[in-house]
């Protein structure tokens, strides 16, 4: 026997359709939140890098009585230089353990004189090219 007024359980196409347009909706409002958290989350790694490459530099300073070269890049933190002006006070062991690189995946730049300063760290930001805006922007020691 079948009753007249009674209806199968489940949800109508309807129903469906305005749960999946409610997520439509919070899915566009939250993603963007978060796409932007990740490019800063990534300029800040890069400024932490930064930070630290500066120490163990100074480091290498006080122990060499001068920075390393430009030439001798940021490997003179990890192997003592072979070329360029002795570092006879080089601490065995290095001052740092690996060289990290940048958010964006590519090598941290070193600048010695810099342009900006002493010494210049920097990162190229997500293209790889020097200037740029947004996350494309160079991010350098001179901003510490």
């Amino acid at each position: 026997m079948r009753s007249t007024g009674m209806r199968a359980p489940g949800f109508t196409l309807v129903e469906i359709m305005v749960v999946v347009v409610i997520i439509g909706i919070l899915g566009a409002l939250v993603v963007p939140r978060l796409l932007s958290r990740t490019v800063e989350a990534r300029i800040t790694a890069a400024k932490s890098d930064i930070a630290s490459l500066n120490q163990a530099l100074k480091l290498y300073k006080l122990d060499n009585q001068r920075y390393p070269t430009t030439d001798q890049s940021l490997n003179a933190l990890i192997a003592k230089p072979s070329s360029g002006p002795t570092a006879n006070g080089w601490k065995a062991g290095g001052y740092i353990d690996k060289l990290p690189k940048d958010p964006w995946g590519n090598p941290y730049q070193f600048l010695s004189p810099g342009v900006q300063g002493e010494v210049d760290v920097f990162s190229l930001g997500a293209d790889g090219l020097p200037g740029g805006t947004g996350d494309d922007a160079d991010i350098g020691s001179w901003e510490q």
